[in-house]
This record gives C-alpha cells, structure tokens and sequence, in this order.
C-alpha cells in the first residue's frame, strides 16, 4: 500500500506526500498550513492508497472537531480514528495549532480591530 493523505478544511484541499511502500503504517511529518474563517468547524482527513494511474482506492477518513484547537491554541498530538462506511479502520495522529493574525483597520469612527484571517496548522504523523 502507498498511502497518502487529503486534508480539507471548508474549501481549501491540501495533499500529502505518497508513503510509498510504508504499508498500513506510514508516517509523514508534514505540516499544512490552511486560513480559516469563522466557519471552519472542523477538519476532514480522507486517506487513500496511491495505485499509480487508476483511481486511487479510499482507506477511510477521519473528522477532527476545531473548536478545541480555537479555545486551547494548540492540540498536541492525539489519535483519532479512521472509518470507512461506519467501520474502523485504523488511526492517524495529528497535532493542531491555532495562530489568530489580527491586522487593524481603521475607520471612520475610531480604530477597532478587526480579524481578517486565522491561520491553522495541521502537523500529521502516524
């Protein structure tokens, strides 16, 4: 198997490196860096298996919830578990920061400031 990873968070689609021939348990210590909005709720990671010019076969995926990672600043590293069709199939570890980036604005009436983006970053190790 050469698995490889897909995260999304609301539109934005990030892809891994192919683990290849690491089998059932790769690892990849990469780091993705997404900006989010207020509605970024959580973060889907599908899982795949590279097949090398056919459709790629789907291992699973696991959802993480943000609304941890948004209160705390960060999450160290924490197993959640792939499914696939309601059926476990195995875990992913992956560690969450939070940075919020405020730029200010000024206006017409005073200078309050206003967030223009956040940025979340995902380090995922199996």
């Amino acid at each position: 198997m050469d698995p490889y990873a897909v995260l999304k968070c609301t539109s934005q689609e990030q892809k891994s490196t192919v683990a290849s021939g690491k089998g059932s348990d790769p690892e990849w210590n990469e780091t993705f860096v997404f900006t989010v909005s207020e509605n970024a709720t959580e973060l889907v990671i599908k899982l795949l298996d590279s097949d090398g010019g056919t459709d790629d076969d789907s291992v699973g995926e696991a959802t993480i919830p943000l609304d941890g990672v948004y209160t705390e600043g960060s999450i160290p590293p924490t197993v959640y578990n792939v499914v696939k069709d309601e059926e476990y199939r195995g875990e992913i570890k992956i560690g969450l920061t939070f940075t919020p980036e405020v730029a200010v604005l000024h206006s017409c009436s005073g200078t309050k400031p206003i967030s223009l983006y956040r940025v979340l970053c995902f380090s995922v190790a199996n």
